[in-house]
């Protein structure tokens, strides 16, 4: 692990190091191409105001060159002449730039007389700023190693500092075993990695809810097999034992058997349930309008409840709402809740689904008018059946599960008006 530990550090300095110094050439390169365009430019320009001081002042250029060149090249700082190119196809101002006796030099060429091909040719030494632009280079080049000795040091500190609180998190969830399942302490964490340490917390939590309720369903199902495998070995046993057996007997021996063996058959049937429900946290996410989808829950449901005599009503107030998920989970939620709702309202009772947006969070509440629940029970524990639940009590938590694969809250409470109970969905919109 410290192996491992050691080489993302060592990954992370190469690759800060790597970037840092292309980033620091790239910057020093545009500066410099910057610095020594932004000098010739002036250059050129300040050649071009003199080549056309010369042109306004002087009717004839070349006769001025003739008897007072020493004095206009003195006054102008330049070297001033007319020049015939016979060989040259240029129509118009052009510049070049040439190395002399280790001087630099520019020159620029003003059209003067096109029909002999005659130019008026201005010639700068410009080697100062050769020089300038060179200690410009050098002072950069100097700054950028600067830039890069502060960023290597400032970087194998920063990542000391990064590697401490991973070194942390490895160690605390190497760790982490199903008997031992304490949060990481976020106070000991720098402030970057408390949001990290809150989603490992989040899971750690979820981890454990998870174990603690399979723990539940592994004892909960032995218990509730083991009671009808009971009551049919007593009764075959009774049976076995009287002296005279009639046919009755014997009839009554089987018919209790074959209620065991449909209890036995109803609770594998509810544990098969909930294994679909947790490969269904594997299905892809779809893309849905929650508004329509629920709409067609309840149109569903609708023709359920007038079958028995009821009335479902749905208060849908959304309006363009799409919703990525997995459909499966989101449909096992509230079906089962749909059908407690139904189960425990009685004949011309009325369930009610409110379905809203509140900020960033999906709300669904299924109100019914049945006897309402006990409020000190974990009703979504497995095997949890209240009074006159004809179900194995794996509902309830199959919702939890696929609740909690979702990152939902689900809740069941009883109505503050007592006349029922309430179960609330609350669906994040962005994860």
């Amino acid at each position: 692990m410290f192996s491992q530990q050691r080489s993302l550090r060592r990954n992370f300095l190469i690759k800060l190091i790597a970037v840092t110094a292309v980033l620091a050439l790239l910057f020093s390169y545009v500066l410099y191409a910057y610095i020594s365009y932004s000098v010739d430019r002036e250059l050129k320009h300040s050649m071009v105001k003199q080549a056309r001081y010369l042109f306004s002042t002087y009717d004839d250029v070349a006769e001025v060159l003739s008897t007072r060149k020493d004095l206009l090249q003195e006054t102008l700082h330049l070297q001033v002449r007319i020049d015939s190119l016979p060989q040259s196809d240029y129509r118009s101002i052009y510049f070049k730039t040439f190395k002399r006796d280790k001087h630099y030099y520019l020159e620029a060429y003003f059209p003067y007389e096109f029909a002999m091909q005659r130019y008026l040719v201005l010639t700068a030494d410009i080697t100062q700023q050769k020089q300038v632009e060179k200690q410009v280079i050098q002072a950069i080049v100097f700054i950028t190693l600067l830039e890069m000795v502060a960023v290597i040091i400032y970087a194998f500190f920063l990542s000391g500092m990064l590697v401490a609180p991973v070194r942390v998190i490895s160690r605390k969830l190497a760790q982490i075993n199903e008997r031992e399942l304490s949060p990481l302490a976020l106070e000991e964490m720098p402030e970057e990695f408390v949001p990290l340490g809150k989603a490992i917390n989040q899971l750690i939590a979820r981890i454990e809810s998870f174990l603690r309720y399979k723990k539940e369903l592994f004892v909960g199902t032995a218990h509730e097999l083991k009671t009808p495998l009971a009551v049919i070995k007593t009764k075959n046993q009774v049976t076995l034992m009287k002296r005279k057996r009639s046919e009755e007997d014997m009839v009554e021996a089987l018919r209790q058997t074959v209620r065991s063996v449909d209890d036995m058959n109803r609770i594998i049937g509810a544990i098969l349930e909930f294994g679909r429900a947790e490969g269904a946290q594997f299905t892809a996410p779809e893309t849905i309008d929650v508004a329509e989808y629920l709409q067609t829950i309840c149109s569903e449901f609708t023709l359920l409840a007038r079958q028995e005599n009821k009335e479902l009503r749905c208060r849908i107030l959304l309006k363009d709402l799409t919703l990525n998920i997995p459909v499966l989970l989101l449909r096992q939620i509230l079906q089962n809740l749909l059908q407690n709702a139904l189960r425990f309202t009685p004949k011309g009772g009325r369930v009610t689904l409110y379905a809203y947006r509140k900020e960033d969070r999906l709300h669904i509440r299924i109100r019914d008018e049945g006897p309402g629940i006990d409020e000190s029970e974990d009703l979504f524990a497995p095997f949890k059946r209240m009074e006159g639940s004809p179900g194995a009590g794996l509902g309830l938590f199959l919702v939890r599960s696929a609740a909690d694969a979702l990152g939902a809250e689900v809740t069941l409470r009883n109505r503050a008006d007592g006349r029922g109970a309430v179960a609330t969905l609350i669906l994040p919109l962005f994860k």
